[in-house]
């Protein structure tokens, strides 16, 4: 968690106040920069995924920093992060343009420094794989009636 003074007006006085940034909030602002990239799938696997999933359909959920892990120190701060990319997308490319948009977001809105950012690639999505799951699940259920 960052906390931090801000300068007082006067010469003599230090500080105006403390602010205080919680890890969540640098784990959600990154997650909603890695979301919005083009070529990122999914952020997250098994159970932090499919929380994201039903998050994002709950209404008042913000859900944007599921699968995304944070340590936050006094001035800066390091992430860590397991997506899903899309089929034919270049990986190195994709890591960089996620790198550029997370330090961007999390040190405009923060900031901190970004000085790490860990991407776990676990998986590449190959579009009409989702739709061959729920034909096979109908069909399953098909014959069993």
């Amino acid at each position: 968690m960052a906390e931090f003074g801000t300068p007082g007006g006067s010469p003599g006085e230090k500080t105006r106040g403390r602010t205080t940034i919680a890890d969540g909030v640098v784990a959600t602002i990154a997650g909603i920069a890695i979301r919005e990239t083009e070529g990122v799938h999914s952020v997250g696997r098994g159970a932090s995924k499919a929380m994201g999933a039903v998050a994002g359909r709950v209404g008042g959920s913000s859900g944007g920093g599921r699968g995304v892990k944070v340590e936050v120190g006094e001035k800066q701060t390091a992430v860590d992060v397991d997506i899903e990319v899309e089929y034919g997308i270049p990986i190195h490319e994709l890591a960089d343009k996620v790198r550029t948009h997370v330090t961007d977001a999390v040190e405009t809105m923060t900031g901190l420094e970004v000085v790490e950012i860990n991407i776990n690639v676990f998986d590449v999505h190959i579009p009409g794989d989702d739709d061959d799951e729920d034909e096979d699940s109908g069909r399953a259920s098909a014959r069993v009636q």
